[in-house]
């Protein structure tokens, strides 16, 4: 068992105590429902009759030491589904319908239950727990490390709104006690860093309940990031040879038809209604059906290829309201969305320059990452477009990508999108969490559903692959992500004031204003805080803003004599720094241009 089997293995043991610790603590109280090991910790979800809140944790935390520090051997055990249905209906569990669910779920995909026994097998509460689990888990109680219960939160049974709220408590835990004051002190970091406590901080974004959920309105701070974002992946894609284009947010159900997006993705769509038409319309989820027809739009040579189109359209998915999180999950997006038409013997050279930049965007960003090949499930081969031949080629054709050029991947089944396998770049943020952004996907299936073709040399029609392609993905999710990794303390080229000037006295407002204006005139983005306060509250204010510059405007900066004022050195708060620096003025402006230009 390696280092990561082990903890999810130690999570799991830790799950149980947790449930066995509820039970024995509110006996006749609470029905265990279910809860699973995650990637961070674990969580369990439970039925109560009393309100269980955080002030209960040190209560049950007491419980759970209790529990590992008897040492209870944890043993596997099989039952059919007629013996876990006669167990589950006594004791402990009498009238618990959400293990009856679970049994019913197991037997329909003809599997035995199986049970995980925390103390003597057969034996009855409270020295003896028993649940339904899949495992893995440690041999006994005794093993489990440093754990902590972290928060409690509501959440409806199988994730539906129809079905009953339940009570969800998370919680982690870890081989040593020093892993876990880590994690502990990363999560307090995130914490302060969350995008949605610093997006209303800093006024970046709101969502209003009259406009809906998972739809965010941009301020005029929040817009400035957001199409700085955009401007930059333009700015890259169309230095590899991508072509804008724009294209309707809504389409007839047809064209996902023949996607295969209605069949596959159909739940995940918003349908649009026409009063004068009983045509189905769907809010697209993504662009590539509408590229094809962009290419479809006439006979294509094999000269002509590739052809390369990018896409910023809104976007718009059906989210669940419980799954929605400030920018990170939204129903309406967009995404620097762009697909390549190609012959199959221009695939990899397409592949490199794409590598390029999404390496060079990941530099400016100051974001290390990795690459995951996410392949089909073998074992769902319903779920995927397209038969074994085609997804053996796909799959065999990027891997051999990634060996040719030496980058080191990862492989993972099951992570493939529905029409072709994927080279998805993994970034880690400033607290070492990863994000899945990038990514690059090979496509035998669309093409050929839409029956795209162009004269190869020989004048025979051929079937042109589809390369699909996102720099960062969604800039509203990728936002979210800056804010976290920046703290809100974003690169002056993406920061939506660059620098404030705070006048000392009214009599010196005039002439911050003057200075502002000449430094927009030269692409600066600057604001003059002329308010009736002391300097003090206005420096307070512009840091608590997280502006990189502040320039205090009194008489020396706004000096008489032009070329005495370009040369006097200007005292400038510089975020982050204790200590003022001092600069001339043209060597400033030298500055804040030179990192705006370079992006610093």
């Amino acid at each position: 068992m390696d280092k990561q089997e082990k903890l999810l293995a130690l999570r799991h043991s830790c799950e149980h105590v947790l449930t066995m610790a509820m039970l024995r603590l509110w006996p006749g109280k609470i029905k265990a429902a279910m809860g699973p090991a995650t990637e961070d910790g674990f969580y369990f979800d439970f039925d109560s009759e009393i309100k269980i809140s955080e002030a209960d944790f040190i209560k049950i935390e007491k419980e759970m030491a209790k529990i590992i520090k008897e040492n209870l051997p944890i043993i596997k055990d099989e039952m059919s589904a007629k013996e876990a249905r006669k167990f589950f209906s006594s004791g402990t569990y009498k009238g618990n319908e959400y293990k009856h669910e679970w049994i019913d779920e197991i037997e329909q995909r003809g599997e035995s239950v199986s049970v995980y026994w925390l103390g003597k097998k057969g034996g009855d509460m409270p020295k003896t727990f028993v649940d339904i689990c899949a495992g893995p888990h440690l041999k006994s109680t005794g093993e489990i490390g440093a754990f902590k219960l972290l928060k409690i939160a509501g959440a409806y049974w199988h994730g539906d709104e129809k079905n009953k709220m339940l009570t969800r408590i998370y919680g982690t835990a870890f081989e040593t006690k020093d892993e876990l004051d880590k994690y502990l002190y990363m999560l307090e970091e995130a914490e302060k860093r969350d995008h949605r406590k610093l997006g209303k901080e800093l006024e970046l974004f709101v969502f209003s309940d009259l406009v809906g959920p998972g739809m965010p309105l941009f301020t005029f701070h929040g817009a400035i990031i957001r199409q700085e974002i955009i401007n930059y992946i333009d700015e890259l894609q169309k230095g590899i040879g991508y072509q804008t284009v724009h294209t309707p947010n809504m389409n007839k159900a047809e064209l996902f038809k023949i996607s295969g997006h209605y069949d596959k993705y159909k739940d995940d769509m918003l349908m649009v209604r026409s009063h004068y038409s009983d045509e189905e319309y769907f809010l697209k989820p993504m662009n590539c059906p509408q590229h094809t027809q962009i290419y479809a739009s006439k006979m294509r040579s094999y000269r002509d290829l590739p052809i390369r189109i990018a896409d910023f359209a809104n976007l718009y998915r059906d989210e669940r309201p419980g799954e929605l999180n400030g920018l990170s999950r939204l129903r309406c997006f967009c995404q620097d969305d762009a697909h390549c038409f190609c012959r199959e013997d221009q695939i990899e050279q397409e592949f490199s320059p794409v590598l390029g930049i999404i390496e060079k965007a990941l530099r400016t960003f100051d974001m290390k990452y990795w690459v995951r090949l996410s392949l089909r499930d073998p074992k769902q081969p319903e779920k995927y477009l397209g038969g074994d031949e085609v997804w053996n080629k796909a799959e065999a054709l990027l891997e051999g990508i990634l060996k040719n050029k030496r980058i080191e991947y990862k492989r993972a089944e099951g992570e493939a999108a529905f029409y072709g396998p994927k080279m998805d770049i993994i970034v880690q943020d400033a607290l070492g969490r990863e994000w899945q952004i990038s990514t690059i996907q090979v496509d035998f299936n669309m093409p050929v559903r839409f029956g795209l073709k162009y004269v190869n040399k020989d004048g025979t029609e051929k079937t042109p692959v589809m390369i699909h392609r996102a720099i960062i993905g969604s800039p509203e999710r990728f936002m979210s992500i800056l804010i976290e990794h920046y703290a809100g303390a974003f690169p002056v080229w993406l920061s939506p004031v660059q620098v404030l000037f705070a006048p000392v006295a009214t009599k010196h407002q005039e002439g911050a204003r003057a200075l502002a204006e000449e430094f927009r005139g030269i692409g600066v983005r600057v604001e003059v805080d002329d308010a009736d306060e002391t300097v003090g509250n206005k420096v307070r204010k512009a840091a608590g803003r997280k502006i990189p510059y502040i320039i205090i405007v009194g008489d020396k900066e706004l000096s008489g004599d032009p070329s005495a004022s370009s040369e006097q050195e200007w005292m400038i708060r510089v975020r982050g720094e204790k200590d003022q620096v001092k600069m001339s003025k043209e060597d400033f402006v030298g500055k804040v241009l030179g990192e705006i230009r370079e992006r610093k």
